[in-house]
């Protein structure tokens, strides 16, 4: 299951670059029409020409000139574009940005809590895990390792109580070989399930981590599409009229990294751990295994000498 998410993972890495080249494009484009409007816009006439070509008119010394009105082109101090503060472009975002950035926020929360509760889990089961280990390495029969592990809690004590009741069901049997692979298949499938209870999350991750990307581009999209509204009906590309609304669609971007980038590299720890995990699931049963057959040779070895004490 981790290998099949990877590779998702991976194809949605490919298919999000030309998403994302198109997204940037669009924003070069609306820069360019800004700079293009800024440049295009005429420039106040200098004071000094005006007053050559024309008479100064007689006016008493005492009254000051009016002032010049102020270009319409430029944009002067109290028109300059509102605080850009991250809390201030998500308060003045489209709702459906809001609700992109909201998502997104939830997402990265889920992460986070996914990180510690299975860091945790995954401590506690590769401590208890061989510290068992290397109690029932140094018996020499499945009693003796009962007695010392199956008290306990965990995926060791449910080994020895699978072998161990198996070897009671076959009892009224001779064929060591049989009881053998029917241990063995007991083993087997618990240790399955204890890697299969050990991957619950991870999917949860994979998701996070491809789809999270894509989401922030949705609401990038959405915010430049409102921007190119503002545009049409402001009948201007002056940047500051341009640039809000461009910064409110690319923190949705942002955050949409922001919760897909820790949920790829967690993945990929957890990936690594759960591996060691289930390699001490294979030494556990494995050792397990030897303890059955170690016992189940000695009785053979017990039912010989009486028969041959018989004789």
């Amino acid at each position: 299951m981790i290998e099949g998410n990877a590779t998702r993972l991976a194809g949605t890495r490919c298919r999000g670059s030309g998403l994302l080249a198109c997204v940037a494009m669009c924003v070069v484009l609306l820069l360019a029409l800004s700079t293009q409007a800024s440049a295009q816009a005429p420039r106040p006439v200098p004071e000094s020409s005006a007053t050559s070509s024309t008479p100064a008119p007689q006016a008493p010394s005492s009254v000051a000139p009016a002032a010049a009105d102020p270009s319409p082109g430029i944009v002067g101090v109290g028109h300059l574009p509102r605080d850009l503060s991250p809390w201030s472009m998500f308060a003045s975002a489209d709702i459906v940005v809001q609700t992109v950035m909201l998502g997104l926020a939830f997402a990265s929360l889920v992460t986070w809590t996914v990180w510690l509760a299975k860091s945790i889990e995954l401590f506690m089961a590769r401590r208890g895990l061989r510290i068992a280990l290397s109690a029932i390495s140094e018996e020499r029969t499945l009693a003796g390792a009962a007695a010392r592990v199956g008290n306990r809690r965990g995926i060791a004590a449910s080994f020895i109580a699978a072998a161990a009741h198996e070897l009671q069901l076959s009892s009224d049997l001779s064929e060591r070989d049989g009881i053998k692979e029917r241990v063995a298949s007991r083993l087997t499938r618990l240790e399955a399930a204890a890697a299969r209870d050990m991957n619950k999350g991870t999917g949860l991750l994979a998701t996070i981590g491809s789809t999270a990307p894509f989401v922030g581009l949705f609401g990038t999209v959405w915010g430049i599409m409102n921007s190119f509204i503002g545009i049409s009906k402001a009948q201007t590309t002056n940047l500051a009229v341009v640039a809000p609304g461009i910064a409110e669609a690319l923190l949705a971007t942002a955050i949409g990294l922001f919760a897909a980038i820790p949920a790829v590299i967690i993945y990929n720890q957890f990936a690594r751990w759960i591996g060691g995990y289930k390699g001490l699931l294979g030494d556990t049963s494995a050792e397990v295994l030897r303890l059955v057959s170690r016992d189940l040779d000695r009785g053979a070895v017990i039912e010989r000498g009486r028969a041959r004490a018989a004789e």
